[in-house]
């Protein structure tokens, strides 16, 4: 890189122009190199689109900005070697180092934008498990990231081998003072990894009061939308001491329901049961393959009671409450037509007769003040 940038100073040099000329020079070829890669770019861009493939389109609009941003900064750290040699006498070597880092910049940054155009792309055909596809790219982006910084710490002539061996003692040294953060990052793994949620569940926790939509899980806190609207940052080492519930992933909703009767239709509950039973049987929306229970159950106060067990098909919530109201409606119909009524709470009063007699023949007494 360093011969490459001498000699091309010297190319440049060998025109005999003062150092204003050739920088106008460099500007003036990097504004027709721009303008050819443009060109090129706006082929490749319409070739792409006449291919069924999405990757090519991918591959092109990552490559767009970093190359163009390469065209105009690296001819600009030769003029500034010219500047600087021109009115310097000092060392210009270190620029070489730059522009090494440069160009390794514009890998780390075609990488991270490839990673985040294929992410979009995935995402967008919703054939893939969301939580899943974030979770790859950051541990892509990461990766990359990594490898940037390593390889830019080798070109400034740093010795990875005792960077590695201080960052055994200076990890744990950073480890004990950021352990909340890495409790974090590691609960953010277990998520990932374990899957108890994902992006759009449904999630709650009897141990704590969370209870809403997951939105976005990150590396250090979870973003939870509550069913109010409001967003509930949760970090992610939280998940690892509670009990969390995911109704999204039920297979059905239960409907388990106490329905009482007056105790004048005694003699019509049997009926009444078993034509509440073949009703749920025979409903289309309820799920006859699970527990599906209709009994005469207890003694009520002042009412006989039966319950309803039974599933529904859907798990959707909204849903779901219209199935209920549905076979609620239904068992109602029922038991008029067997001529009983639900029966509400009620008490029966027993007058003692003789007593009351009693009580009538005793004189009411005055009391004077």
């Amino acid at each position: 890189m360093n011969s490459s940038m001498d000699l091309l100073q010297n190319y440049i040099q060998s025109f005999g122009y003062d150092w204003l000329s050739n920088v106008l020079l460099i500007t003036t070829g990097s504004f027709f190199l721009w303008v050819i890669w443009r060109l090129i770019y706006g082929r490749l861009e319409a070739l792409a689109d006449r291919t069924q493939l999405a990757w090519d389109d991918l591959v092109i609009k990552a490559v767009k900005a970093p190359i163009s941003m390469l065209i105009w900064v690296w001819p600009a750290t030769v003029s500034v070697g010219l500047v600087l040699a021109t009115h310097s006498n000092d060392d210009v070597v270190w620029l070489g180092k730059i522009d090494l880092i440069l160009v390794i910049s514009t890998f780390i940054w075609i990488s991270l934008r490839l990673i985040s155009n294929v992410e979009a792309h995935v995402l967008d055909q919703k054939k893939r498990d969301e939580t899943t596809v974030q979770a790859i790219a950051k541990v892509a982006r990461l990766f990359f990231v990594t490898i940037g910084i390593l390889t830019i710490m080798q070109a400034l002539g740093l010795s990875l081998s005792g960077l590695l061996t201080f960052g055994g003692v200076g990890g744990l040294i950073v480890g004990l003072a950021a352990k909340d953060l890495l409790s974090n990052f590691f609960g953010g793994m277990m998520i990932y990894f374990d899957r108890p949620f994902k992006v759009g569940d449904w999630i709650r926790s009897p141990d704590r009061s969370i209870e809403g939509t997951v939105e976005r899980i990150g590396w250090r806190m979870t973003i939870i939308r509550t069913f109010d609207k409001r967003p509930l940052y949760v970090p992610n080492s939280v998940f690892s001491n509670i009990v969390v519930e995911n109704p999204s992933r039920m297979l059905n909703r239960r409907i388990y329901e106490k329905i009482g009767l007056r105790y004048d239709d005694g003699d019509k509950i049997d009926a009444i049961v078993d034509e509440v039973k073949a009703m749920l049987e025979q409903h289309k929306d309820i799920d006859a393959t699970q527990t599906l229970m209709v009994n005469f159950d207890a003694f009520g106060p002042s009412s006989l009671n039966f319950f309803v067990y039974t599933f529904t098909k859907t798990v959707n919530w909204a849903r779901y409450h219209e199935v209920k109201q549905d076979v609620l409606l239904k068992i109602m119909a029922i038991i008029k037509k067997h001529g009983a009524d639900i029966a509400y709470p009620t008490q029966t009063l027993k007058v003692d007769p003789i007593a009351m007699a009693r009580d009538a023949e005793q004189p009411v007494g005055i009391v004077e003040r």
